[in-house]
């Protein structure tokens, strides 16, 4: 009875045990449930896993078991693959776009480089070859780019270099005490004299009218002087021609716009101005090449402006207003009382034959501007020694010092 009583009372307690067993298996099985969720990391939910598997060894054989390894499974060899897959494409990305980068950067510099130098250097060498000048005219456009012959060469002669005390000069005297001629002057202690060798009349109207040029058929007036000034508004009142105040003056500097004062008011005309050249005016005159420009002119004058208006394809007439005519130089007794002659257009030579034509140069020295003056000087049979304008002295008292710097050294 005793034993009967001991097996009876051991039978309940192994009954405990595994009821004790199945509820831990229980409250395990919801831990895992409740904390699925809530953990993101890899770590803690191995550790979970093998719990469970452990604990489902030690345990008999449960349908809710075999539940949980599947879905357990399941979710985590989905999470492993997505971590993968992310953690595969971030470095795959930064692996391409790094290298093309660097490699671009490098290569592409050198080779730009390289083919712009030469380019930049063929046209240099191709104008520099060239046996025409240049000149550009604004940097607008290709059109403004003129080609302009280069200027003669004269020959001067190698006449010994006396000292110079007196010039003779053929231009007015100038009006402001500020004149080169005056530096010139007191620099060297000389003796200067001015007179002009020609003079200007005005062309009279019988002879304009012979010419059949209607004034007012021109809208536009190029004026290269102030005595090309004078003689178009002197002919305009001789033949009662009213000028309109539409007209259109292009001049040739400054002072000559501010010159036109003395005839009309400067501020409600249309007046333009250059520097000191014709091409100075080029890109004014082809905003209005509609229009017919007049040239009141000499009627011996540079041809210069009409060959460069001709290249430009510009309307225009030439009109003789006025002429050069030798002046009366009986004043003047001996040309050889002066060291040094300056002559600055070929009027001035053909007036100084006129005038003095037993002259014979001897020691007298002679100057001249421009090569068409110097050649007339030659075809009279004269003597050239100084000549203006020259690549170190543009004009013609810069020619005149250098010149005196050698002959009057003593």
């Amino acid at each position: 009875m005793a034993l009967k009583k001991k097996k009876a009372s051991k039978a309940p307690l192994v009954k405990t045990k595994t009821v004790a067993k199945k509820s831990s298996v229980k409250k395990a099985v919801k831990k895992t449930a409740t904390k699925k969720p809530i953990a993101k990391n890899q770590k803690p939910k191995v550790a979970k896993k093998i719990t469970i598997k452990k604990i489902a060894k030690k345990t008999a054989t449960t349908p809710i078991k075999k539940v949980v390894k599947k879905t357990v499974t399941k979710k985590v060899i989905s999470k492993k693959t997505v971590v993968a897959k992310k953690a595969s494409t971030k470095p795959v990305v930064k692996a391409k776009i790094t290298p093309v980068k660097k490699i671009t950067a490098k290569k592409v510099e050198p080779k730009i480089n390289a083919a712009k130098k030469p380019i930049a250097t063929t046209p240099k060498d191709a104008s520099v070859s060239s046996t025409e000048k240049v000149v550009k005219i604004g940097v607008k456009t290709k059109k403004q780019v003129v080609t302009i012959a280069p200027l003669p060469i004269i020959e001067v002669s190698n006449y010994p270099k006396h000292k110079v005390k007196t010039v003779l000069i053929s231009q007015p005297k100038p009006e402001s005490d500020k004149n080169p001629y005056y530096d010139l002057a007191n620099k060297y202690n000389l003796i200067e004299t001015f007179r002009q060798f020609i003079k200007i009349e005005g062309l009279p109207v019988k002879d304009f009218r012979a010419q059949r040029i209607d004034i007012l058929e021109h809208k536009a007036v190029i004026l290269t002087s102030r005595m090309a000034v004078d003689h178009y508004f002197r002919m305009c009142n001789e033949m009662r021609v009213t000028v309109p105040e539409s007209m259109k003056y292009f001049c040739i500097n400054e002072a000559t716009a501010y010159y036109l004062q003395k005839y009309i008011q400067y501020r409600k005309r249309k007046i333009f101005f250059g520097h000191q050249t014709i091409q100075d005016l080029v890109d004014v005159i082809r905003k209005n090449r509609e229009e017919k420009f007049l040239l009141p002119a000499a009627d011996v004058h540079k041809e210069k402006i009409c060959e460069f208006l001709d290249v430009i394809n510009i309307k225009y007439t030439k009109a003789v207003m006025y002429r050069t005519v030798s002046a009366d130089l009986s004043d003047i007794k001996n040309l050889n009382d002066y060291d040094i002659l300056a002559f600055f257009t070929p009027a001035g030579i053909a007036s100084l034959k006129f005038n003095f034509p037993n002259f014979k140069q001897g020691n007298t020295r002679i100057a001249c501007f421009g090569a068409a003056t110097a050649n007339a000087l030659k075809n009279n049979g004269y003597r050239l020694d100084i000549y203006a304008p020259n690549p170190k002295n543009p004009s013609m008292s810069g020619a005149l010092d250098d010149y005196m710097k050698e002959s009057n050294k003593r």
